[in-house]
C-alpha cells in the first residue's frame, strides 16, 4: 500500500490540494487551543499543515515516504512546524491518552483492520479529546468524484458507531451529499459520512 502511494504522491502538484478539508475546517473549532492533535494517513499534509497554522502541535503519520516529504516541504512553506511519523495503520500504535483530537480524513482501511486500527487511534485521546472523521459512503460507488471502488472499505455511520462503541461517545453520525474540490483527487458531488465522538471526562 505505500507503494500505491509514494505513486500517487511522486506527481507534481499535490493530489488532494494544499487547502484543508471544508469538514475538518468547519469542526476545527472543537480541539483545544494549543493542543496536541494526531492526522493519521494525511499525505501530503494539507490537512497537518492547517491544524498547525492554528497553533496546534501536530503529528502526522501516513504510510508514504514521499507525501510525508510533501508534508514537510509545505509545512516550511506555510511557516510551521510539526512532526511527521511513517508507519502502516495496520499495526502502528500511538502513545495512550496523549492527543486533544484524533482527525482521520478520507483514511479507508481494509474491512480485516479496520475496527482494530480505529479503536487503537481512539484510545489515544485523552478524556474530553474528539476524533474526527470524513470518508465516502457506500453510495460513492457509483460516482467517479474520488475514494477507493471497494464497497469494503467504505464506511456507514452505523459500521463506525460499532467500530468506536463503548469507547467514544458519538455527536454525530452523518452521511449525505457534499461538493467536494480538493485538488484532481476528489472533484465533483460526492456521498460522504462524517462522524464525531468524544473521549469521555
Amino acid at each position: 500500500m505505500s507503494h500505491f502511494w509514494d505513486q500517487n504522491f511522486s506527481a507534481p502538484g499535490y493530489k488532494y490540494g494544499t487547502e484543508p478539508n471544508a469538514f475538518l475546517a468547519e469542526q476545527g473549532h472543537r480541539i483545544a487551543a494549543a493542543g496536541e492533535v494526531l492526522v493519521p494517513g494525511d499525505g501530503e499534509g494539507r490537512n497537518s499543515v492547517w491544524l498547525a497554522q492554528q497553533g496546534l502541535r501536530v503529528m502526522a503519520m501516513d504510510a508514504s515516504e514521499v507525501g510525508l516529504k510533501k508534508a514537510q516541504g509545505l509545512a516550511a512553506e506555510r511557516g510551521v512546524a510539526m512532526q511527521t511519523v511513517l508507519g502502516d495503520l495496520a499495526d502502528w500504535s500511538p502513545d495512550a491518552a496523549r492527543f486533544d483530537a484524533v482527525v482521520l480524513i478520507y483514511v479507508h482501511l481494509p474491512e480485516p483492520i479496520r475496527q482494530d486500527a480505529h479503536r487503537r487511534l481512539a484510545t489515544a485521546l485523552r478524556p474530553g479529546g474528539w476524533l474526527l472523521l470524513e470518508c465516502f459512503h457506500p453510495d460513492q460507488l457509483a460516482r467517479n468524484s474520488g475514494g477507493p471502488k471497494d464497497a469494503s472499505m467504505l464506511y456507514t455511520p452505523a459500521m463506525l458507531d460499532a467500530d468506536f462503541a463503548g469507547l467514544l461517545e458519538p455527536e454525530m453520525a452523518w452521511d449525505g451529499e457534499t461538493l467536494l474540490s480538493e485538488g484532481s483527487g476528489h472533484q465533483g458531488l460526492a456521498h460522504v459520512t462524517r462522524w464525531i465522538g468524544r473521549m469521555p471526562l
